[in-house]
């Protein structure tokens, strides 16, 4: 509007020019230099929302960027009651209520980089569970370096009690050493490669005070005849588990309600052994975890071996928790577990997951006797508090009074684990 006023009023004084010719056009050259003015005026007013809104989206962007780098911490505080058959003195004081363990963890990722560590305090060790870092290749394609989970078996766990299944004994659920690990993530399947030099602590001649002290079972020596299951290895035969290579791959089906995961395992690997005797180890496991509504199974079966050149070996020495104890050379080992998770509003208290998760080891040499394990309990989620309630029913069971090469009674305990997450 302002533009057309200004040149109606050009247009008048352009008619009366003849009258007065000089004032006209210096009339003229000012009222052009004012129109471009205010055409100058307006163009800047409207460009004015165009650059706030580029300011916000800039401001935008700045923060979603810094929300993408991250620093997570964490931890756990956790204190055990238990009440034991086997031990007399337990038995008679009524059970026993210790210090469990505190444990910091630490998680993040800066763009794609990605890195995490947990390491834990007991009244008897102190260990680093796993740390790592990683970098995010793609959406599906992970890769790490560190102390990471050796992918074997079903995971997280192959187990929903505080003891885990017989196959964490073996250094079979739950492991973790010294290497790089490869994940492709898919929508329906998942592949692991992974390849370890050494265990967490180095490994034969790992720079460690006492090779007990670590969180997951590893081998670390050859148990000769006549030694006891508990016993250190004996001189020359300390050893380590070393460059073992992890193949693991599972596919996932839905049918109606029903959610299935299909998967196989495969591990092989040598032994350092430090009279220079040459070893090596394979495992290869299939295993399926089913899911209906509140329900899940998980169903697995292994196969072990150690072979040691010139020895016919019947045992070897594993530590961890700050001694030594002993499994079979070679074993066939089934797990079946059941839960049954139920949200409820009791208090504090949001759910309650109800399980019985069974074990065995079986085919082991020299006629040793199996190994089962029945762990009949329930676990209970108060906010950051969680709870296992269990009672075991064992036999030849670490931590229920027995060794995986003993021969011994069936035995009993009940457990609560009282833990604090945060």
């Amino acid at each position: 509007m302002t533009r057309y006023t200004l040149a109606a009023s050009c247009i008048a004084l352009a008619l009366a020019a003849n009258a007065n010719a000089t004032p006209v056009e210096e009339e003229l050259k000012a009222l052009k230099a004012r129109i471009e003015q205010l055409e100058a005026q307006q163009q800047k007013a409207a460009e004015k929302p165009q650059q706030i809104e580029q300011v916000e989206v800039e401001v935008v962007e700045e923060v979603v960027e810094k929300k993408s780098n991250a620093v997570k911490f964490g931890g756990a505080v956790r204190v055990n009651y238990s009440y034991e058959d086997f031990d007399d003195d337990n038995a008679d004081r009524g059970g026993d209520f210790d210090f469990d363990l505190f444990r910091i963890d630490v998680s993040g990722n800066y763009e794609d980089l990605i890195y995490s560590a947990q390491y834990r305090w007991f009244e008897y060790m102190n260990v680093i569970q796993h740390a790592w870092i990683g970098y995010n290749f793609t959406e599906e394609q992970q890769g790490k370096i560190g102390v990471t989970q050796v992918p074997f078996g079903i995971l997280t766990y192959a187990s929903n009690n505080y003891f885990f299944s017989s196959n964490f004994y073996l250094g079979l659920e739950d492991d973790y050493d010294m290497g790089l690990n490869y994940t492709y993530k898919g929508d329906t399947n998942r592949f692991d490669l992974a390849f370890y030099k050494n265990d967490e602590q180095g490994g034969l001649d790992g720079y460690v005070s006492d090779r007990t002290d670590r969180y997951a079972y590893d081998v670390v020596g050859i148990r000769l005849d006549g030694e006891d299951a508990y016993d250190a290895p004996s001189d020359g035969y300390a050893a380590a588990e070393l460059n073992t290579f992890n193949a693991r791959y599972t596919h996932n089906f839905t049918f109606n309600n029903v959610d299935l995961e299909l998967g196989a395992s495969l591990q092989a690997g040598q032994l350092e052994i430090e009279n220079g005797t040459d070893g090596d180890n394979v495992a290869a496991a299939i295993h399926g975890v089913v899911n209906y509504d509140r329900w899940n199974v998980k169903l697995q079966m292994t196969d072990y071996k150690y072979d040691v050149d010139g020895m016919d070996v019947d045992r070897i020495v594993v530590a961890a928790y700050h001694f030594y104890d002993s499994i079979p050379a070679e074993a066939t080992t089934y797990i079946a577990n059941l839960a049954y998770s139920l949200p409820v509003n009791i208090g504090p208290i949001s759910n309650l997951t109800f399980y019985n998760d069974y074990s065995l080891v079986t085919d082991k040499p020299a006629a040793m006797e199996d190994t089962f394990m029945n762990v009949t309990g329930m676990a209970v989620t108060a906010g950051g508090l969680y709870t296992y309630f269990d009672f075991v029913v064992a036999e030849n069971q670490p931590f229920i009074g027995g060794t995986m090469v003993g021969d011994g009674d069936t035995n009993k305990r009940f457990n609560i684990n009282f833990g604090y997450y945060f």
